[in-house]
């Protein structure tokens, strides 16, 4: 068999990529491992008559150019908008967030100084955002590269040097600094800040006070939902229905999708790429680009003998680890908290357990330390608030995703033996903000970090594909000198979140990496 194109991995940026191929009459083909395509963005039922996302769970990153090009809503996507942004409960009291100023009330609720202080964060953090969204679809400069590569390192020093100094001097501190640090200069209150600090440790294996936090808090504030810039919502049948919107899309264009199909080795000839060996079978093609993580690619889909030294040494580097457990429970009834406003709109945000910077910096001392947080930091969503496709009519369904769990844990333990009684105990967290929520649980779906890393390929159970740290990002992710989609053999691309601008359900490496492949001429 022989393609223009192979994608490895039908996750949503494989399927991005290989639309864009396919749309510009490339004969591509989708590999998968699993028996659908998703990868990480994937519906499952895990109780009987309940179904949930297994592991990303929330829409916003998702490009709007991507969702427009693909028609994903004609080919069935529906999102709706979450009624409350975000409610965060504490010891006696609770704060809101969310669309029509209510953000801004709230903030005054709890602190004068810090309500003054808001328009002037939220200002420079829209500056520093309109900035960098404008790097998000296009391919960072190749260090190294061509005179292409050179027009780009020139573009892009232009769309940063259009920024006023302010936004620039902005732009270093979060390149730079801690959000705590950062959070610190602007908002005095607690929960106030552990509002905002809360987007520097999703999927961080980090201190919201360690060097560089502040910008995962940035990669978080990048997007939309419905239209509605900032804001987040939920796929009406889980992430899985963006990924099936994705296939439809690909089908349309053509697109030959194979899934049961892993990707066993990849066919190199004279440093070219020939094809890959699937089933023990050859199919080939001159253009192979993988969505899988870096180091799946580099490290178990390729001979050695084929990269250069240096290359392989920094990909043995390259940092993996988010610090995530991810877990679906079946409710007999929605909770209640303690501290809660009389209207139940609150129920269909993102419920933050995490009522300060160093609450949350503790919780990763403590993990670094046994392997796991004593008081971890918890996200619940109750999506069947707003999709009563996900659970029995009266019953409902909620996502814990939470920090900070170590994928090595110390002195030889395994996820494997302490997997149930750290759920148990993050069950018994959410119940102590509100009571009875461990009696209405009916069942449950765990992913430890190990379970993340076996189960969706993530290694190191991290859900970005490596660390969003300044060193593996833009031109340096995952390796300076390929940083622009391309391997170092040639033929060969990267696709995957793995590459610029990173990790969350976007599209944007798909997207990217598949207009550098109908430029290269191999």
């Amino acid at each position: 068999m022989k393609y223009d194109a192979i994608i490895i991995g039908g996750g949503h940026n494989g399927l991005v990529c290989a639309f864009y191929l396919a749309r510009k009459g490339y004969k591509t083909l989708v590999l998968e491992r699993s028996s659908n395509v998703g990868g990480a963005a994937i519906t499952e039922e895990f109780h009987p008559g309940f179904r949930n996302s297994v592991a990303s769970y929330t829409v916003s990153l998702l490009q709007p150019k991507v969702i427009k090009d693909m028609d994903l809503y004609g080919h069935g996507l529906d999102v709706v908008l979450r009624k409350v942004g975000n409610f965060l409960p504490y010891t006696d009291g609770y704060l809101l967030a969310g669309r029509d100023g209510l953000t801004a009330r709230e903030i005054a609720r709890h602190s004068t100084k810090d309500a003054e202080n808001y328009p002037i964060y939220e200002n420079r953090l829209a500056n520093v955002v309109e900035v960098l969204k404008a790097f998000l679809l296009t391919s960072p400069p190749n260090v190294g590269g061509g005179l292409s590569d050179l027009l780009t390192m020139i573009k892009s020093a232009r769309i940063a040097n259009k920024a006023s100094l302010e936004t620039q001097r902005d732009l270093l501190d979060f390149f730079t600094k801690s959000a705590g640090e950062i959070l610190d200069r602007y908002f005095e209150n607690d929960i106030v800040k552990a509002l905002f600090g809360f987007d520097a440790i999703v999927g961080h294996f980090a201190s919201p006070y360690e060097p560089g936090s502040a910008y995962v808090l940035l990669h978080h504030v990048f997007g939309e939902a419905a239209g509605v810039a900032g804001a987040w919502g939920h796929a009406i049948g889980g992430m899985g229905s963006i990924t099936q919107a994705m296939k439809n899309a690909c089908i349309e264009a053509n697109v030959d999708i194979q899934t049961d199909s892993e990707v066993s080795d990849i066919i190199i000839d004279n440093g070219k790429v020939g094809g890959v060996i699937v089933n023990d079978r050859a199919i080939l093609a001159k253009k192979v680009a993988s969505s899988v993580h870096p180091k799946i690619l580099f490290e178990r889909l390729i001979d050695p003998k084929h990269l250069p030294h240096d290359f392989k040494w920094r990909i043995g580097g390259y940092k993996s680890q988010s610090g995530t457990f991810r877990m679906n429970v079946a409710l007999d009834r929605l909770p209640h908290f303690t501290h809660s406003p009389d209207n139940q709109d609150y129920l269909t945000s993102g419920i933050i357990i995490a009522p300060s910077l160093g609450y949350m910096d503790q919780a990763w001392r403590s993990a670094c330390d046994q392997g796991w947080s004593e008081k971890p930091i918890i996200e619940m969503l109750i999506p069947s608030t707003l999709d009563d496709s996900l659970a029995p009519k009266g019953q409902h369904v909620a996502s814990l995703f939470c920090q900070q769990f170590k994928f090595d844990l110390p002195d030889g333990k395994s996820w494997n033996d302490y997997r149930e009684s750290v759920a148990d105990h993050l069950i018994a967290t959410v119940d102590t903000y509100a009571p009875g929520f461990q009696k209405s649980v009916l069942g449950r779906q765990l992913l430890s970090p190990l379970d993340i890393e076996t189960k969706l390929g993530l290694i190191g159970g991290d859900i970005f594909h490596g660390a969003m740290s300044l060193d593996q990002l833009f031109s340096a992710r995952p390796v300076l000198g390929h940083g622009a989609y391309k391997s170092p053999i040639k033929g060969l691309y990267m696709c995957g979140s793995g590459t610029h601008p990173g990790g969350g359900v976007t599209g944007a490496p798909g997207h990217n990496a598949a207009h550098v492949i109908l430029k290269d001429r191999v």
